[in-house]
């Protein structure tokens, strides 16, 4: 087989540079580990910056979103059992968008097969080959058919566990990394949201946060140990740990109900560099992971398929060089912004297992200050909908 771009990786990141690639009558073979299924049945974030929904609309993927997405003009900061608001439609005209992550990709899975575009699933043995040459291909096996992909590019958009990163030479790149001491226990019910927004709330007894995914369907979370497994909480033991974590104004009205999904997700900050070898690039997960803190993972992978179909655009349109000599660099530079605001609002709302009084003072007295402060809630509040690409 032939094609321009070979993309590593099904989930919404490969899909819609897949879809964007579509629009400018670029061709691209998606492969992907596991089954569609398996790929829809991750449940993950849902808060779309205001570039991505853009980059939807531009992919042709945005009228259930426009549709059924949720609008959030500001969120709620609680401590100390009193809450604030941050509004972003006043400090930035702008918003977020609360649409899950799962319905994104399911919109872009359904764009790509009207389309007619080619998905591989369950591929193994992924191998990147000559990616430094003009020539690079790509070989796999499913089942125990071997087969083999020639094309221009390869974009690898296949996460932190995948094979794209690894294809570059270990001496040929520099890897960061930050490891927080603490989880997330998070739970999916079908209850009505405690607030029409998201409140985050730090409390001494740790780290809580109010979410949803529609008016029937709630998504909430714990700061708690490591060594937790979510078998060790019932439903009862969460709903009682969140009542304590969040003010008592909405600790009062939450509707609790029993949980349809249970999970404990480890908090990391990582970034590798370059993100580009040869015709190799990488986007996502596969280049960088921040905290769900502010959820800027999918929104910053967003942000690498802006540059990456933009480069591509300019490489096969105007037969340019420019965009692809410098996707790492804007990328990366985008990306350590997204990293710094997730690690400083980790850093504000958790409790840390070594955090002395002196630090608690400070945290409160950040909280106080961005409480008071309109310069402190504008600049909180541009990173949140999103800095412009």
């Amino acid at each position: 087989m032939k094609t321009q771009t070979v993309i590593i990786g099904g989930g919404p990141s490969g899909l819609l540079l897949s879809q964007l690639l579509h629009t400018r009558g670029i061709d691209s073979i998606v492969l992907e580990r596991k089954t569609k299924d398996y790929v829809l049945g991750r449940i993950r974030a849902g808060v779309l910056e205001r570039g991505l929904v853009s980059l939807l609309r531009e992919a042709g993927v945005a009228d259930r979103l426009d549709k059924e997405g949720m609008p959030h003009d500001g969120t709620l900061i609680s401590y100390n059992d009193t809450a604030f608001r941050v509004d972003f439609a006043k400090l930035t005209n702008s918003h977020v968008v609360v649409y899950g992550q799962t319905e994104v990709t399911r919109d872009l899975y359904a764009a790509r097969e009207k389309a007619g575009g080619q998905i591989e699933f369950n591929v193994e043995d992924v191998v990147i080959h000559d990616a430094e040459s003009d020539a690079p291909y790509v070989t796999y096996r499913v089942g125990d058919d071997a087969r083999r992909i020639d094309c221009d590019f390869v974009a690898g958009c296949d996460g932190f566990h995948g094979v794209s990163r690894q294809t570059i030479p270990a001496d040929k790149r520099q890897e960061f990394e930050k490891i927080y001491p603490f989880g997330w226990l998070g739970i999916l019910s079908k209850t009505p949201p405690v607030d029409h927004e998201l409140i985050y709330a730090n409390s001494p007894r740790g780290f809580a946060l109010c979410s949803m995914r529609n008016e029937n369907l709630s998504r909430y979370y714990v700061q708690c140990p490591l060594t937790d497994k979510p078998e060790d909480w019932s439903d009862e033991a969460f709903w009682a740990e969140l009542k304590r974590r969040i003010p008592s104004e909405y600790a009062d009205k939450l509707v609790t109900g029993p949980s349809i999904e249970k999970s404990i997700a480890p908090l990391r900050s990582f970034v590798t560099e370059p993100m580009r070898w040869g015709r190799l690039f990488l986007c996502g997960d596969a280049a960088h992971i921040v905290p769900p803190t502010g959820a800027k993972g999918l929104n910053t992978a967003a942000s690498d398929v802006h540059y990456l179909y933009n480069a591509l655009r300019d490489f096969y349109e105007n037969n340019s060089q420019a965009g692809i000599d410098a996707y790492s660099e804007k990328a990366l530079a985008r990306v350590w912004k997204a990293e710094r605001f997730s690690w400083w609002f980790s850093s504000l709302m958790h409790r840390y297992p070594d955090q002395t009084e002196f630090d608690q003072k400070m945290q409160v007295a950040e909280l106080e200050f961005l409480r008071a402060s309109p310069a402190a809630q504008q600049a909180m509040a541009e990173n949140y909908v999103g800095l412009p690409y």
